[in-house]
């Protein structure tokens, strides 16, 4: 049971500013949110301010020192903890009435970090295991961030992260793309004085111009007349249906299209999502509630629609070669997966879905039994 665990953060950029913060909530200190302190070892419980966005009362940036150098650090039990990183400038966290930590954001133009140069990434460490992730789900950062685990038996986890140019692909490969449907791909490439800042997702395209509306469903169409089709034949002409494996106690489930528009699942109904239900994941048919059931197939279900594959295989999840490969899909997670080292990236929010005997394409490190988890940023991890 891994009660704390020792965390190297390395300098892997060309920098002497770069700043690590790593925040959380205290499993073990019944809740509260917590942030580590400039020591790398002592934890930071804010108060309850008196009004919105107040200063924190301690300084929690953690100095990783010249390019090459590492900290070491010691976290215990966190959920939904983030490692942050900033080159050039400090990141400003602040606190509302709760407390409530305000953490930077790249959606909000009078954020005091939205011309920092910053990204994260994600992590929970309990009593069963520590789970990391290096997360795209709302933009690429223009510092890479790779990560490695290192477990009792001895054997290293690696997620290599971004290539070293794979920001400014991304943005090419978005300019190209723009160029090609009329849709504004380019528009979530983020600059600052003329360089790129970041690169967001076509989830929060609508702050900055890039309208999807429409664009997923004739694909979405597609797939309902597909299957509507085999289902319209005579018995034993009908094809295979669309199997959903929930990889959970309901099993494999066979899904039946309706002529209104709906598909049954394992007794559980959904509608067709629209373009903001797929970059969302969480909204539509994909809202989650107190079935088990429907709760497994969400995300199997959202993830294929993401990822374009309905038409290519009637199992699913399939396999990565299904992925991205039909138009209209969702290019920023092509590109993200296209440009990271072995493919692996967390580009929406169910990218973790995956067949039992396929390789992860997420990016994740997991085990119960981490020694020593290593976040580089600016370079590929030493585990």
């Amino acid at each position: 049971m891994p009660t704390s665990l020792r965390v190297l953060l390395r300098n892997g950029s060309d920098s002497d500013q770069v700043y690590a913060y790593i925040t959380g909530i205290a499993l073990q200190h019944g809740g509260r949110r917590c942030i580590l302190k400039a020591d790398g070892q002592g934890l930071y419980f804010p108060e309850n301010p008196r009004a919105i966005c107040s200063p924190l009362t301690e300084d929690c940036a953690i100095l990783l020192g010249p390019p090459g150098n590492a900290v070491e650090t010691t976290i215990p039990q966190l959920a939904g903890g983030r490692i942050w990183f900033s080159r050039g400038k400090k990141l400003t966290f602040l606190l509302n009435p709760g407390p409530a930590l305000v953490e930077p954001s790249v959606l909000n133009r009078s954020d005091p970090n939205a011309n920092v140069d910053f990204g994260f990434c994600e992590f929970t460490l309990d009593n069963a295991q520590l789970y990391a992730n290096i997360s795209y789900v709302d933009f690429v950062p223009r510092l890479p961030i790779a990560i490695s685990l290192r477990r009792a038996s001895g054997a290293v986890q690696t997620v290599g992260g971004m290539d070293p140019s794979g920001m400014e692909r991304i943005a090419q490969g978005l300019y190209e793309q723009a160029q090609k449907d009329g849709r504004r791909w380019d528009k979530l490439v983020v600059k600052r004085n003329g360089e790129i800042l970041r690169v967001l997702s076509p989830m929060h395209g609508q702050g900055v111009g890039a309208s999807f509306r429409g664009y997923y469903e004739p694909y979405v169409d597609k797939v309902w007349e597909h299957y509507l089709e085999r289902q319209r034949r005579p018995p034993g002409y009908r094809g295979k249906p669309l199997v959903i494996d929930t990889q959970s106690a309901p099993g494999k489930l066979a899904a039946e299209f309706g002529e209104d528009g709906t598909v049954r699942i394992g007794g559980e109904l959904f509608g067709k999502p629209s373009t903001a239900d797929i970059l969302g994941c969480n909204s539509g048919p994909f809202a989650t509630g107190p079935s088990p059931t429907r709760n497994a197939i969400i995300p199997r279900l959202a993830a294929a629609f993401a990822r374009t594959a309905l038409l290519l295989s009637d199992d699913q999840p399939s396999v990565p070669s299904t992925f991205y490969e039909q138009d209209p899909t969702n290019h920023y997670a092509r590109l993200v997966h296209m440009h990271n080292a072995e493919s692996k990236g967390y580009a929406f929010a169910y990218d973790d879905v995956q067949r039992n005997d396929s390789l992860d394409m997420s990016g994740k490190v997991n085990a119960g039994d981490p020694v020593l988890f290593t976040v580089t940023v600016g370079g590929t991890p030493a585990g």
